[in-house]
């Protein structure tokens, strides 16, 4: 499954709004992971239309992220956090290619 990855103010609503645009365009979310960062969510979403999910959320204002190397993030979980670090899990639809960019991040990882 292809997912988007959406950075946002976090806010009251923020998911319901998502939402909503969504189920105006007739697409189905698959499945949703979302996590906080300080003043930020991050919200990933799969989608059953990519292409015009990404569409009709850029259009109402949201930024859509995208990583440069073509991996699509499909999970990604807070594990800890403090000051200092943040400490993800993360599932990844092009696993090698993501640890080679990760490498000098990693604490650990699974096949």
């Amino acid at each position: 499954m292809k997912a988007i990855t959406i950075v946002a103010n976090d806010k009251v609503g923020l998911l319901a709004d998502i939402s909503y645009i969504l189920a105006k365009a007739k697409i189905n979310i698959q499945s949703v992971t979302v996590d906080v960062m300080g003043d930020k969510a991050i919200v990933t979403l799969g989608l059953s239309d990519i292409v015009n999910g990404k569409s009709v959320l850029e259009n109402a204002g949201y930024k859509i992220e995208e990583m440069n190397e073509g991996i699509s993030i499909q999970n990604a979980q807070t594990l800890s956090k403090d000051d200092n670090y943040t400490i993800l899990s993360l599932i990844v639809d092009k696993p090698k290619r993501a640890l080679v960019l990760l490498k000098e991040n990693l604490i650990g990882t699974e096949s």
